[in-house]
C-alpha cells in the first residue's frame, strides 16, 4: 500500500476510536459537567479553528464590510 495512504488510514483509525471511546464514555453522563469537559473542549476548539481557517474569521469579515471606498477610490472607513 501506499505510504501516504497507510499513515491516512490509521490516522483516521485513530481518530475514529478517539471520537468512539468518547462517545461510549460520555453517553451515560448527559449534558452535565463531567471528567471529560476539558476533551469535549478541545474537540469544540478544533472544530472553531477549521471553521475559522476555511471560512475566515468574522472579526476580518466584519472589517472588510466596515471599510468604504470613496468616488475618488480612497479608502475610509465610517
Amino acid at each position: 500500500m501506499n505510504p501516504q495512504t497507510d499513515k491516512l488510514i490509521r490516522r483516521t483509525t485513530m481518530v475514529g476510536t478517539v471520537v468512539a471511546a468518547y462517545l461510549l464514555l460520555t453517553a451515560d453522563y448527559g449534558p452535565q459537567p463531567n471528567v471529560l469537559n476539558p476533551i469535549r473542549n478541545a474537540i469544540l476548539s478544533g472544530q472553531r479553528s477549521v471553521k475559522e481557517f476555511i471560512l475566515g474569521t468574522k472579526k476580518r469579515q466584519k472589517d472588510s464590510d466596515t471599510t468604504k471606498v470613496d468616488p475618488n477610490g480612497e479608502k475610509r472607513t465610517p
